[in-house]
C-alpha cells in the first residue's frame, strides 16, 4: 500500500498545476540572485507539463531531480527558498504532498525577500489559497497532517520542520477550517 501522501495520479496532476502557480510567483526572487540560471523555471515548466498530461508519471518521476538547485549553490536564502518551491512543484508527479512544499517554500521566499514587509508571507499564503480551486482544496485536505505520517515529505523532513513546517501547518489549518 502506498503512502497517503502520494494521492492518485489525477489528483497529483491537479496539484502540480497549483504548485507550479505557487512556485512561479517567487521565481523572480531566484532570478534576481542568479539571472543566468534557468533551472527553477525549467522545474516549473516540467510541473506544468505533468499537470497537462504532456509528461507521463514515470518520465516525470525519473526527471524530478534534474534542474534542481543544490543547497549552497545560491547564498541568498530567499532565492534558495524560491528554487526549492520550484523543486517541490516538479516533485508533485511523485507525491502529492510536495504541492504543500511548493506553497510553503514560496511563502518563506516571499517573507525572506521582503524583510521590510512582515505581511508579505500572509499575502502570499492568501494568494495561494485564492488560486486553489475547490478540487485542489479537496485534494490538499486528503493529505495527512504534517508530522503524522513518516512515509513521505510531510513526515520528519524539511516540510515538517522550521519555517517551512510552520507554513505547511498554517496552510493545512486554513484548508481544514475552510472545509469544515
Amino acid at each position: 500500500m502506498g503512502s497517503p501522501q502520494a494521492l492518485p495520479e489525477a489528483k497529483r496532476r491537479l496539484l502540480a498545476a497549483w504548485a507550479a502557480e505557487c512556485a512561479e510567483r517567487v521565481l523572480p526572487v531566484f532570478e534576481a540572485a542568479a539571472p543566468d540560471d534557468g533551472r527553477p523555471r525549467a522545474l516549473v515548466a516540467r510541473a506544468r507539463a505533468f499537470a497537462r498530461g504532456e509528461l507521463g508519471t514515470a518520465e516525470a518521476i525519473r526527471r524530478r531531480f534534474a534542474d534542481g538547485v543544490g543547497a549552497g549553490e545560491v547564498a541568498d536564502r530567499a532565492a534558495m527558498a524560491a528554487a526549492r518551491a520550484a523543486g517541490q512543484a516538479a516533485a508533485v508527479c511523485h507525491m502529492g504532498a510536495h504541492a504543500l512544499g511548493a506553497a510553503a517554500y514560496a511563502v518563506v521566499a516571499a517573507r525572506l525577500a521582503r524583510p521590510d514587509r512582515p505581511e508579505a508571507a500572509e499575502e502570499e499564503m492568501r494568494r495561494q489559497l485564492g488560486l486553489a480551486t475547490p478540487e485542489v482544496r479537496a485534494a490538499l485536505r486528503e493529505l495527512p497532517a504534517v508530522g503524522t505520517d513518516a512515509a513521505g515529505p510531510l513526515g520528519r523532513g524539511l516540510l515538517a520542520t522550521g519555517e517551512v513546517g510552520a507554513a505547511v501547518r498554517e496552510l493545512q489549518a486554513r484548508l481544514a477550517a475552510d472545509g469544515a
